[in-house]
């Protein structure tokens, strides 16, 4: 297909062939990220690992569990959170514990997802 073609097809709107879910690398990058719980891992550095684009690999993640990457570690570090601050542990080092970069850090993601802060979250 000529470069011209292709492109005036893009300004017309028609979609070009959409790449096919990939439900490999999503499990791939999934696996990465559970690994990964605390210290992350930046989308650059996961596509090299696995050996995709950053944008086919938010997109493969996000067909296959519909929820994005980063989404998806927030609510692993979340529940390691939970179940530390269970265990007795402070939210300052929970949020240490868990891959937050600091307490208020936690605490607004903790808030969003669980609905209480996490002090509260202990207290119950």
């Amino acid at each position: 297909m000529f470069v011209g073609e292709r492109l005036r097809g893009h300004l017309r709107g028609d979609p070009a062939s959409p790449r096919p879910a990939d439900p490999v690398l999503a499990r791939r990058l999934r696996e990465l990220l559970d690994e990964r719980i605390v210290e992350g891992v930046a989308l650059r550095e996961a596509a090299g690992l696995l050996g995709a684009h950053p944008a086919h690999l938010v997109r493969a993640f996000s067909a296959a569990y519909l929820i994005a990457p980063h989404q998806y570690l927030t609510s692993l570090r979340v529940g390691r959170a939970r179940r530390l601050l269970l265990e007795g542990h402070s939210p300052g080092d929970t949020a240490a514990a868990a891959g937050f970069y600091d307490q208020s850090h936690l605490t607004r993601h903790f808030r969003r997802l669980v609905g209480v802060p996490p002090g509260r979250y202990k207290a119950l």
